[in-house]
C-alpha cells in the first residue's frame, strides 16, 4: 500500500460535510489505521518506513524495589 501526503489539499466545509467526508474516507480496519499512523510518523520524524530506527535501550533502566 502506498501513501501520499498532499499538503496542498484543503477545503473548509460545514460540520455535516466534514462528518460525511470522514465517515467515507477513514481507514476501515485497525491494521489500516496503524499503517497510516506509522507512515505519518515516518514523514514527521524523517525515517525510512521500511527501516525504522531502533529503540535506544541505554536511555532506560530498570531495578527491583526492596521488599
Amino acid at each position: 500500500m502506498s501513501f501520499r501526503l498532499d499538503r496542498t489539499a484543503f477545503h473548509a466545509g460545514t460540520h455535516e460535510e466534514n462528518a460525511r467526508y470522514h465517515a467515507q474516507n477513514q481507514p476501515a480496519t485497525m491494521e489500516e489505521r496503524l499503517r497510516a499512523a506509522a507512515y505519518l510518523n515516518s514523514v514527521a520524524y524523517g525515517y525510512d518506513l521500511t527501516n525504522p530506527p531502533r529503540l535506544d535501550r541505554t536511555a532506560f533502566s530498570t531495578r527491583k524495589h526492596n521488599s
